[in-house]
């Protein structure tokens, strides 16, 4: 059994994390849904919570265990993270190396394991030179990346941005494990 970290940062294509949390976990993984603050703004800890039967972490300093500093032994047990959808804000952030949130942290802690990182966001936000600077800067750091298909978006826009095909991040998961 592999312990995987799932992100879930704030994007619409939150939704369809669920699924692939279900589907990892069918195969018998232990899935470790991390939600951001924006992602529990477009689906609930319950959803993932009922899916995985494991704790759904939302905030760095809940549920305090003095023997237990969770955001490193969550890294620690970690075989693999995913960040599935990756907001520009995670990507920001994660090639700053800001640790200002349970998942930020926890990939700060992680070594030597698979991060894969799978971007939805708005097209223009996708392409913005800076998003693509933190993309190169994370792929030199040795994270691997799905990249997003094109569709028509949220936001009525047709481009690049949408989440990468579930089928298509399970593939890549299954491949580095």
């Amino acid at each position: 059994m592999n312990n995987i970290i799932l992100g879930v940062t704030g994007s619409i294509a939150a939704y369809k994390a669920a699924d692939l949390a279900n589907k990892l976990t069918k195969e018998g993984n232990s899935v470790h849904v991390i939600l951001t603050r924006s992602g529990a703004e477009f689906i609930t800890p319950l959803t993932f919570q009922s899916l995985t039967k494991n704790k759904v972490h939302t905030d760095m300093f809940a549920d305090y265990i003095p023997s237990e500093i969770k955001h490193i032994s969550l890294a620690q047990k970690a075989d693999l993270a995913l960040i599935a959808p990756a907001s520009a804000n995670f990507i920001a952030k994660a090639a700053a190396g800001i640790a200002d949130d349970m998942l930020t942290t926890i990939i700060l802690a992680i070594r030597n394991k698979p991060i894969v990182v799978c971007p939805a966001m708005n097209t223009a936000m996708y392409e913005n030179p800076i998003t693509q600077r933190n993309i190169n800067i994370l792929k030199d750091f040795g994270f691997h990346f799905v990249e997003p298909r094109e569709a028509m978006l949220a936001c009525n826009c047709v481009g690049k941005g949408a989440l990468a095909d579930n089928d298509i991040i399970l593939d890549r998961v299954r491949k580095l494990l």
